[in-house]
């Protein structure tokens, strides 16, 4: 069982990688997505914490394609490190709203845990069972 799971490391990023695109892109991106610009300026008055306070529905726009692009991209496996990085920033914008507004910590968790998903993928990349271990190997395992 050992070297079964040492030998097949790629299939449990495949895992993550499907199981967290498919809730970003279907559910979290896609809802955004229909709520239109009225939810894309809600979301991006959230740049207020860091200073930035023009175009929000601009920065809201960017958070939904980050979660909804983001998501499809790690289904694909294709820019899985690039996608993964927008992803943790709009999850590090997430992470400082529900703080900002003190809401309970099962609120404030969910982003973190993603956080972590998502630097985790940036360090371990696609794996082999993706479009960019197909376009863009270089030797790599």
């Amino acid at each position: 069982m050992k070297n079964f799971l040492e030998n097949n490391k790629d299939l449990g990023i495949l895992a993550l990688r499907l199981g967290v695109g498919c809730a970003f892109a279907l559910i979290y991106g896609m809802m955004k997505i229909k709520m239109g610009p009225e939810m894309w300026t809600m979301i991006g008055q959230s740049m207020g914490n860091f200073g930035i306070s023009f175009a929000p529905t601009f920065w809201g726009f960017m958070a939904t394609m980050s979660e909804f692009g983001g998501g499809i991209l790690l289904v694909l496996g294709l820019f899985v490190r690039p996608a993964a990085a927008f992803m943790a920033f709009t999850m590090i914008v997430a992470t400082s709203t529900h703080l900002k507004m003190q809401d309970q910590w099962y609120n404030v968790i969910q982003p973190v845990e993603m956080l972590a998903v998502f630097i985790c993928l940036i360090f371990l990349g696609a794996g082999k069972y993706s479009l960019d271990y197909l376009f863009f190997k270089k030797n790599k395992a």
